[in-house]
């Protein structure tokens, strides 16, 4: 008798004594929570991303038109040609066109492309004004204003991955069947 209670309770045991899960596991419940949340994403999250993309570059594009720009000085010594107001005004004007177009879905793929080659420019600033990116010389410590730029990957990274999903003839990204 006391062999068998105790058979039965190893039984029920993992290695190391730990309780094996009784019915569906955690595991299999955190799998089907998972699988519901990226079904009921997938249709809205790379509109989204479009979206946010576009925001941000309107509001920076914004911030440089009005002169209220944190960076315009760091924009002046990127681009040290020309009338340093009017560089961050043009670049301004530039960045808010992007974004609009972005969010209004036209030319789609070529306003993607054209984000992603102004922010990899956004890079000349380590080589133009390293004092500025560099907390004392020391490549690893980045400055805010070193921070501010390298943000820019996570940018491109969010562009190109819209111009990979995006369909020809600036179809907008929620155009693209979901994959299997």
């Amino acid at each position: 008798m006391f062999y068998e209670s105790s058979t039965r309770r190893r039984s029920a045991m993992q290695p190391g004594g730990m309780a094996a899960p009784r019915g569906p596991g955690l595991a299999a419940k955190a799998q089907k929570w998972e699988t519901a949340a990226c079904q009921a994403l997938r249709p809205v999250a790379l509109r989204l991303l479009r979206v946010v993309l576009g925001v941000v570059f309107i509001w920076f594009g914004a911030l440089k038109i009005t002169g209220n720009s944190p960076v315009a000085g760091l924009v002046a010594k990127t681009l040290p040609f020309g009338n340093d107001q009017l560089v961050v005004i043009v670049l301004g004007t530039g960045e808010a066109l992007l974004g609009a177009m972005l969010m209004a879905g036209v030319f789609v793929r070529l306003t993607l492309l054209v984000m992603a080659l102004h922010l990899a420019g956004t890079f000349a600033t380590f080589v133009m004004v390293p004092d500025a990116m560099f907390s004392q010389g020391d490549p690893l410590m980045l400055t805010a204003s070193g921070e501010f730029v390298m943000k820019n990957a996570v940018l491109i990274s969010a562009a190109l991955v819209l111009l990979a999903h995006t369909g020809r003839a600036g179809s907008s990204p929620e155009t693209v069947p979901a994959p299997n």
